[in-house]
């Protein structure tokens, strides 16, 4: 019954990040904070899309925010986040060396 329910949380971990969007987000707080006027000028978004990504994130418990007077300030909650983001990289990068030396071989 854990298991399953560990599952279940890792599942919706990975859901969250398979969006390019929320990457990109990760990748832009990875530097630092920023106020939620830079994410989204940064993505070239509009604002209810960008807060609807940022709340996945949020619920997820991979960013937080705080507020600084009328500003929302977003920040990673678990930098570790990013060392599975570098081995899903690094996946990726083998699979394409795999391919490329499979059409050699038929070439």
């Amino acid at each position: 019954m854990a298991e399953n329910m560990g599952n279940q949380l890792v599942g919706k971990v990975f859901k969250v990040l398979s969006s390019p969007t929320r990457i990109h987000i990760l990748r832009l707080l990875k530097d630092g904070p920023l106020c939620v006027c830079k994410i989204i000028e940064a993505l070239g978004t509009e604002q209810s899309n960008t807060s609807q990504h940022l709340s996945s994130l949020k619920n997820v418990g991979l960013i937080q925010s705080r507020k600084e007077g009328l500003k929302v300030i977003y920040s990673i909650k678990y930098s570790e986040i990013f060392e599975t983001i570098d081995i899903i990289e690094k996946i990726i990068l083998m699979q394409t060396e795999e391919t490329q030396k499979s059409i050699k071989m038929v070439i």
